[in-house]
């Protein structure tokens, strides 16, 4: 993969840094940039269980944490 024409010399510091984070970066923001997928559902998923496992206090079971999870994660619509 190519990278971009280099810029422009800075000696600030923080200028410096975005650079370097901008070359470290630059295959994930190409990556989003063609196919617009994020991490975010899965990270949204995974704190909603931390949630359910810390609002419990801890399970007495494994089959118990796993139907608190699709009780809560599920999207039942419980109401009759």
């Amino acid at each position: 993969m190519l990278y971009p024409r280099q810029p422009a010399p800075s000696r600030l510091p923080a200028m410096v840094e975005v650079g370097r984070m901008l070359k470290r970066r630059f295959r994930n923001i190409v990556t989003y940039l063609r196919h617009r997928i994020t991490n975010a559902a899965s990270e949204s998923l995974n704190a909603k269980i931390q949630w359910v496992k810390y609002t419990a206090r801890g399970f007495r079971n494994q089959q118990n944490f796993i139907n608190a999870i699709y009780f809560h994660c599920g999207g039942l619509n419980l109401a009759p």
